[in-house]
């Protein structure tokens, strides 16, 4: 598609017709033309699954940014936005750091072959993010099933009831869970609005736009994005990193010979795995995209995966570098609606590799990796490595 007709429509027998974006350039211009797509408009769903939403109301249980437009997109991306620049999140990173050591101390528990999907990578970004949002390590096995259920009821390993949802069963699903986390994130708010702390909890249950608090449906929005798609996304990037360099030792001994290649690696983890599938823009206007004429309402699918593998912009798409310069991936997708959390993910993810690559003597697949069954978010749902550490070892923080 991407060198035969890289915006093409899609007419599916299931589906309302849509644009399907491919190339890394229109990918681009589409999300930086916020006023004219439009987000929160309908996703990639079905005829059954969009009556379906309709009949149930799904959505109203929150409201993220993700879905917001301008200019009420901007009000509620600032509420947080100071929270999550690379000055003020240097106040975190001694204990980013510690929990990636207790990591790397994990993988030594765990002997040398195991999951590194489920027993580190699921774990590591969903601490860091309690932490950040003042949530007790305690409540982690919760939240942590919670995000599995959310981002993978089409998959039968990770789905409420271990089996793969149709489509009408997975919004269903979906609103179960919200539900869930709704009631969770209502004491969390309620709590934080008697006794604020320093804590990005207490700035979203505390915050007001325009003189007038934040709902409740906005501020369980803003919990779950962050808990779980902050957490899932860079889970899977972290997985992606390590699949691609136990299959290429080349790799992994450059890495670790010059450890100033980590922030290069982290980007091309992002480019390589791309957890984030795919945004759904619609058309407020007429407008011409790639010499296509778009109508008013129509969708456009902004294929981040097919972006990221673009050869006009990246040469040799399908190769892993890590030294790899420059590297102006989607991954965090782009323009107005681009990943609020971009500085945290780069940071908890270098403080990772910067705390286990040191420390790696051999590294292996020990099993056939798995990725999760999603049209939306997703990654390596399965890692089975063979891996040596060394007795000690790491990079000390700088700074």
């Amino acid at each position: 598609m991407r060198r035969e007709w890289p915006f093409a429509r899609a007419d599916l027998p299931d589906y309302p017709p849509f644009w399907v974006a491919s190339r890394l350039a229109d990918i681009r211009e589409v999300a930086s033309r916020n006023t004219e797509f439009l987000s929160g408009q309908g996703g990639l769903l079905s005829h059954d699954q969009l009556a379906s939403e309709r009949r149930r109301g799904a959505g109203q249980l929150f409201r993220s940014i993700v879905v917001m437009n301008e200019p009420e997109h901007a009000k509620y991306r600032a509420l947080t936005q100071s929270w999550f620049q690379r000055a003020p999140l240097r106040r975190f990173e001694a204990k980013i750091r510690d929990l990636a050591r207790r990591s790397v101390a994990r993988i030594g528990e765990l002997g040398s072959e195991f999951d590194f999907a489920q027993e580190i990578a699921a774990h590591y970004p969903l601490l860091v993010i309690l932490a950040i949002l003042g949530v007790p390590e305690a409540d982690e096995p919760f939240l942590l099933r919670l995000t599995r259920e959310y981002f993978g009821n089409a998959d039968a390993e990770l789905s409420r009831g271990q089996t793969a949802r149709s489509g009408v069963e997975a919004l269903a699903t979906t609103r179960a869970v919200i539900e869930e986390a709704t009631k969770y994130f209502s004491e969390l708010a309620a709590e934080r609005r008697r006794a604020p702390r320093d804590d990005l909890a207490s700035v979203v249950a505390n915050s007001s736009i325009d003189g007038a608090p934040v709902g409740d449906v906005d501020a369980m929005g803003y919990f779950v994005t962050v808990a779980f798609a902050g957490h899932d996304t860079t889970s899977s990037s972290v997985t992606g990193a390590l699949w691609a360099l136990a299959e290429r030792p080349g790799e992994l001994a450059r890495v670790k010979r010059d450890l100033a290649l980590v922030p290069s690696l982290v980007e091309e983890a992002v480019r390589w795995t791309t957890p984030i599938h795919q945004f759904v823009r619609r058309a407020a206007c007429e407008a011409e995209v790639a010499g296509q004429r778009v109508a008013r309402g129509e969708r456009v699918a902004l294929c981040f995966p097919s972006g990221n593998r673009d050869e006009a912009v990246f040469p040799d798409p399908f190769e892993f570098r890590a030294d790899r310069a420059p590297n102006r991936h989607v991954g965090f997708g782009f323009g107005a609606h681009a990943c609020l959390g971009v500085h945290l993910a780069r940071i908890e993810m270098a403080i990772l590799f910067e705390e286990l690559l040191p420390r790696i003597e051999s590294l292996e697949l020990a099993g056939e990796p798995k990725r999760t069954v999603s049209n939306f978010v997703g990654g390596p749902r399965s890692l089975p490595v063979r891996i040596a550490l060394r007795a000690c070892g790491g990079l000390r923080p700088s700074g």
